[in-house]
Formats: structure tokens, sequence, C-alpha cells
């Protein structure tokens, strides 16, 4: 059973972004079945590395888009999206290091934080974006 579902709900009215964002849940997901299935040290370390990776990626994308537009809260994201990034960067590092281990808490916060992302910081963009012909 999935950690976390994507709802309709989540839609920020920009294809591209939507699709990240469904990368985004699937790979929650897959992080959550790599540890709960007992998979081994070697593979929630490499699936938490790629969840890290896409998480940049996708933030790129999402600052892009926000600052080819014009949008007047991109600071106030931008701010959002390094303090995500850092703390998602230092969470792969500590588990690397065999410091920290994924646990059901770093599952809850990781899927807490991308639900508030979305449904907060993400939707305020959304109409700004829709009024500027971006879909």
């Amino acid at each position: 059973m999935a950690l976390f579902d994507w709802k309709n709900e989540y839609s920020v009215s920009v294809a591209e972004i939507d699709e990240q964002h469904k990368k985004l849940i699937a790979l929650i997901n897959k992080l959550h079945e790599a540890m709960t299935s007992g998979r081994g040290k070697e593979v929630v370390n490499a699936v938490l590395k790629e969840l890290a990776d896409y998480t940049v990626f996708h933030f790129s994308k999402e600052e892009n888009l926000m600052r080819t537009n014009d949008y007047p809260g991109y600071p106030e994201h931008l701010e959002k999206h390094q303090k995500m990034t850092a703390k998602v960067l230092a969470l792969q590092a500590d588990c690397k290091r065999g410091k920290v281990s994924v646990s059901m808490d770093v599952m809850d916060f990781l899927k807490s934080w991308l639900d508030k992302h979305i449904l907060g910081t993400d939707k305020q963009y959304a109409p700004y974006l829709k009024a500027k012909g971006v879909s």
C-alpha cells in the first residue's frame, strides 16, 4: 500500500510541474517501500539519493518557471526550496554515513512537507502562472 497518493487538489495547472510532483510522490513511496520491506541500507540509500537528486532538479525547474514569468512571490518560495534542499541533502548524507536511518518519522516528514508545500506554497503561484498563459 502506498504511503502517499496523488490527489487532483495537488494540481497547480502546469502540466510539467504536476508530473514532477507525481514523480516526487512516487519516489517517496519507493523509499517507503524499500524501508518497510527491509531491502537493505544500500537500496534505501540509493532511493534516498534518487529522491534528493530529483528534488533539486524539480526545484530548479519550478524556480526557473517562476523567475522567467516574474512571479512576485519568487524570493520567499526560493527560500523555502533552499531550506528543504538543505534538509534532504543533510538527511541523505547522514544516512549514507550511518548516523541516522530512514524511519517512519522521516517518511512522515517528507510526506507532510510535500503535501503542505504543494497545497500551500505551490498553489499560490498557480493563478499567477495561469494568468500568464503557462499551462
